[in-house]
């Protein structure tokens, strides 16, 4: 069988169309190496970037603003008072005309007892927008506590705008307190709450008059609301629990400083309410290492050290409870107890001048009054008088008047 006999052109190379393929190649080439230098000339910083970024050298961005305001707002919704404040600083940082941003970093400040800082806010805030009531209502509510009687114009100006702003009510129901004004007080704090029942510093506020003037149910009412609507906010639960130890129920206050533990397992503040609280039941043992716990998570805290002085000097260890109180006076306390209880402390040491000393300095301190430590005071003058050679027969000081004191802030508690 013969086989096919295939026909060929032999003028016809036999790898035209591979040489063709190979030649559209070689264009294609040719043309990115004519335009890749160019897109790299043109695109030099961004390859720049993605280079350095792979090699992790890449440089910071620079977030905008609302970046930092809505990280300041996740941190307050999650209680984090101090990481929002500092959010909130560096966008006012950005743009400092915003009254956005202005108010909300002021509002957080006062919650962190940024008084005079949100009192400049606010300030700005009105020169900023003078038809805003957020301004007015931030600089009157840094005012309530330093100087209400000066709060007052400004939240009334505020309130003359026309536009309802429950924050302009809610300082004007702590200011008004602070003045001895009570009725108008419950009126500014009811008004608050009705323009905004969802706005838990106006519940906060409205308690505070209810405490004074001994409408004690309906001022828990308004902090279990208060807590209700912001569960990761935590001054309202000190105030709840203050108000229940003075209402004499222990066991609730307890529980409520247990659940701020459970939010915040490092709050010093929360650990020495356990301490005074266990300590005003008499049961010293148990308040002890709450108050160790206090000073391990902030060894500088005065408060500390006066709470762990007077337990050492319950237990007769008055060497180490003068060591706490003159570390917590060293701190800048000028709590009373930090003064009178040294110099009890000294005389039953029979270090009679120091005693002497102190418990003079105490006198001049105290508020008159705390009639039950100005007549420790006295006690420990007389024994003095009494049994120390040196003082026998020498007259009593009389004590003098004090600088007023202004009240404890909300949250202080």
């Amino acid at each position: 069988m013969h086989g096919r006999k295939i026909n060929r052109d032999y003028r016809r190379p036999f790898f035209r169309r591979q040489r063709s393929v190979s030649q559209t190649s070689l264009l294609i080439l040719l043309g990115l190496i004519v335009t890749i230098p160019l897109l790299a000339s043109w695109q030099f910083s961004a390859l720049q970037l993605a280079a350095l970024e792979v090699i992790g050298m890449a440089p910071t961005s620079t977030p905008f603003a609302s970046f930092w305001a809505s990280e300041g707002q996740a941190r307050y919704l999650a209680g984090d008072l101090r990481a929002a404040a500092e959010f909130y600083r560096r966008a006012v940082e950005l743009q400092p005309n915003n009254p956005n941003y202005v108010y909300e970093y002021g509002r957080v400040l006062l919650e962190i007892d940024g008084y005079e800082q949100a009192a400049e806010l606010g300030r700005r805030l009105v020169e900023i927008a003078p038809q805003d009531p957020r301004g007015y209502a931030l600089h009157a509510s840094a005012l309530v506590w330093s100087d209400p009687a000066a709060a007052i114009p400004i939240a009334i100006s505020g309130i003359e705008l026309g536009q309802p702003f429950a924050p302009l009510n809610a300082a004007l129901a702590v200011a008004y307190t602070n003045i001895g004004r009570y009725q108008e007080a419950l009126q500014r704090g009811d008004l608050a709450i009705r323009q905004n029942p969802l706005d838990a510093t106006a519940r906060r506020s409205y308690s505070y008059p209810l405490i004074f003037v001994g409408r004690y149910s309906e001022a828990i009412n308004q902090l279990e609301q208060a807590i209700a609507i912001n569960p990761r906010q935590l001054p309202p639960y000190f105030e709840l629990a203050s108000l229940y130890r003075r209402l004499d129920q222990p066991e609730m206050a307890i529980a409520i400083y247990q659940r701020i533990i459970e939010y915040d397992p490092n709050n010093a503040r929360a650990y020495l309410r356990l301490c005074e609280t266990y300590a005003a039941a008499g049961l010293f043992i148990e308040a002890e290492p709450f108050c160790q716990r206090a000073l391990d998570i902030d060894p500088a805290y005065a408060d500390a050290h006066r709470m762990q002085g007077q337990l050492r000097y319950s237990r007769r260890n008055y060497e180490g409870s003068i060591e706490s109180f003159n570390t917590c006076i060293r701190l800048g306390s000028n709590a009373i107890e930090c003064y009178y209880i040294r110099g009890l402390a000294h005389y039953f040491l029979g270090q009679c001048d120091e005693a002497w000393a102190v418990l003079n300095e105490s006198l001049r301190r105290v508020n008159p009054d705390l009639t039950p430590i100005v007549n420790s005071i006295k006690i420990g003058l007389t024994n003095v008088t009494v049994n120390c050679a040196g003082y026998r027969g020498r007259e009593l000081p009389t004590p003098i008047p004090p600088t007023p004191i202004p009240p404890t802030p909300i949250g202080g508690i």
